[in-house]
């Protein structure tokens, strides 16, 4: 399969006994994307967590300095002046009732979703359409607020959600294939300085067991974790 010749001869470029600093990473996964598409970078961390237990479903967010690469499309859940609020700050869309009616038919052409507090109880209701994409407003990741025009300019300059997934692993894009080596690097050591910074209080012995950076199409390339004393850890 061609796919397959393609995918072997790249992960010739890359020693599968090395573990890589960051910009080592980024500079050996550009050489391995071969997609004739701008592909995404992709950085996956195998942690020792239980999501189970409360304190130990990470969850956060981070705003990238260079952003993702993708132009995020917001959506505004508000009522009136708020409403305007969100127009004002950039929101692609902002409605009340209009929108949710449209949502709750199965609309979800946007990336993010913010809404004031007031309109949360409707909102609400649409978590099996919302709450299985990933779009649900939530006040842990300061999407539910009344301070639209800072939450619309975060999420436009480059504001991601992480959270660790069942098998205790966290995959977070962080740019593009056309992006400048530094401005990777840049995005990959604030993702993962926030994520040292999260550690749950009552976790005990190891957080972090791998990380690994990846594109697209690329096979995963080992990152060190002596890179996270780098970053004051």
């Amino acid at each position: 399969m061609d796919r397959g010749k393609k995918y072997n001869l790249a992960a010739q470029k890359a020693d599968p006994n090395k573990t890589y600093t960051v910009a080592e990473a980024v500079d050996t996964v550009k050489q391995m994307a071969y997609a004739k598409f701008d592909e995404a970078f992709e950085v996956s961390i195998k942690m020792e967590l239980d999501p189970k237990k409360a304190d130990q479903n990470l969850r956060g967010t981070v705003i990238l300095p260079h952003g993702t690469g993708k132009k995020m499309r917001v959506l505004v859940f508000a009522k009136g002046e708020k409403e305007a609020e969100a127009t004002a700050a950039g929101a692609d869309f902002a409605g009340s009732d209009d929108l949710i009616k449209k949502v709750s038919e199965g609309w979800t052409d946007f990336d993010v979703a913010i809404a004031t507090p007031d309109m949360m109880s409707q909102v609400g209701r649409l978590g099996k359409i919302l709450g299985v994409r990933g779009l649900m407003p939530n006040p842990k990741t300061g999407t539910v607020t009344f301070d639209l025009a800072k939450a619309v300019r975060e999420a436009k300059a480059g504001k991601i959600e992480y959270r660790v997934d069942k098998n205790s692993n966290l995959h977070v894009a962080v740019g593009k294939k056309s992006f400048d080596n530094t401005k990777l690097v840049d995005n990959i050591n604030t993702l993962l300085s926030e994520v040292v910074k999260a550690r749950p209080s009552s976790l005990k012995g190891t957080y972090i067991k791998s990380i690994s950076l990846s594109s697209t199409m690329s096979p995963g390339v080992k990152v060190a974790l002596t890179e996270l004393s780098a970053l004051g850890k």
